[in-house]
């Protein structure tokens, strides 16, 4: 491995639990549940027909450039132009309308949305769903209506909560030591810490990671980010794909 791609990735907060910065480790995608390719330009309204029940839609941005977002299709101006660094380039398609999809944004405020043009994106879909319940310390990973994984989750504590709402994965990094405070892997979510604005050098990114603490499964003990267990981020890490949406409820 270069150095270069060494020094790939977001760097996990301090005892951790917020993605944030820059971490030593390697920015992959999981291979073996690659998604399915899509045609790029279905007809308005098609979207119900081509998703079987459970499924959902992520657009692979193509490029390296910024993204153009728009506040609404059709926009003559894009409302601002989305950095998107070379492992986090899938979004997560909420609506189709013609020659333009509406995408969650990996951005602040948390549930951020806008239209981009689907000329930009490859579409792919995606069989894969995980669903949080904080109180009930539970995580669920569903593959169309059948359970992949069910786990007992660690979450963040009353003054540092793990946010609510919709969210997808952002990215995937394999940690420098698999026995660390974060265990093998780490992901990245589209969602961001409602109390800390920064943390640790970068914005307070919340993650799902293993853990090198595991009385901590089935308590309140983060500053935000989600611990499983490692045999369960290992597992995880080998059929998910870039894009999934993780629905988090209390």
């Amino acid at each position: 491995m270069s150095a270069a791609a060494r020094r790939l990735g977001l760097a996990l907060a301090a005892a951790g639990l917020v993605l944030a910065g820059l971490l030593a480790g390697s920015l992959l995608a999981p291979g073996s549940a690659a998604p399915r390719p899509v045609s790029p330009t279905p007809p308005a309204g098609a979207r119900a027909r081509l998703l079987p029940p459970g499924t959902s839609l992520v657009a692979n941005v193509r490029g390296q450039a910024p993204l153009a977002v728009y506040r609404r299709p059709d926009d003559a101006r894009p409302a601002r132009r989305l950095a998107l660094g070379p492992g986090s380039r899938a979004l997560l398609v909420r609506a189709r309308r013609g020659r333009w999809l509406r995408v969650l944004l990996p951005v602040r405020p948390n549930g951020s949305g806008g239209w981009i043009l689907a000329a930009r994106v490859e579409l792919r879909t995606d069989p894969y769903r995980i669903d949080v319940a904080l109180r009930a310390h539970r995580l669920v990973v569903r593959r169309g209506h059948r359970v992949v994984l069910r786990t007992p989750i660690g979450v963040g504590r009353a003054v540092t909560p793990t946010p609510r709402g919709l969210a997808f994965v952002t990215a995937l990094l394999r940690q420098p030591d698999p026995h660390g405070l974060y265990g093998p892997w780490a992901f990245g979510l589209s969602l961001y810490s409602p109390v800390l604005s920064s943390f640790g050098g970068g914005p307070g990114q919340v993650g799902i990671h293993g853990t090198d603490a595991p009385a901590g499964i089935g308590r309140d003990v983060s500053h935000g980010c989600i611990r499983v267990p490692n045999a369960a981020i290992e597992r995880l890490a080998r059929i998910l794909p870039l894009g999934t949406p993780v629905r988090i409820r209390a």
